[in-house]
């Protein structure tokens, strides 16, 4: 089966997420499947990223140290509508309804299975 790639080369996803287990758990989930990882740890760092690369996918969680992820999906989408926001949340339920409302293409609760994150991520990317 071909990978599906974009102009430079494998999928770029980019991991918003403050929890350095988490961020590494993913990484090693995602690596090797064709995927070319990256991750930062704030929102602050998030922008920085995305005014020099355009991910396919983003795994976005909600809280983070400088604000809501929830919030940040619009200026993700503004900045580069191609690109695929899948929100990250366990502490609330509700804020589903709100992510994808926001502009979030899919929805994953903590604690996810790796099967679950890999769907996700390999249907949009």
């Amino acid at each position: 089966m071909k990978t599906k790639t974009t102009k430079s080369g494998p999928r770029k996803v980019l991991i918003i997420e403050d929890e350095g287990d988490l961020c590494l758990l993913l990484n090693i989930l995602l690596d090797g499947k064709g995927m070319e990882v990256d991750h930062v740890q704030s929102l602050g760092k998030a922008e920085e990223y995305l005014l020099q690369e355009e991910p396919s996918v983003v795994l976005l969680d909600n809280r983070l140290p400088d604000g809501f992820g929830i919030d940040f999906i619009s200026s993700i989408k503004k900045q580069h509508p191609a690109t695929k926001v899948i929100m990250i949340s366990g502490v609330d339920t509700a804020a589903q309804d709100v992510a994808l409302e926001n502009g979030a293409d899919a929805f994953l609760s903590k604690p996810f299975t790796r099967a679950a994150l890999l769907d996700s991520v390999t249907s949009l990317a």
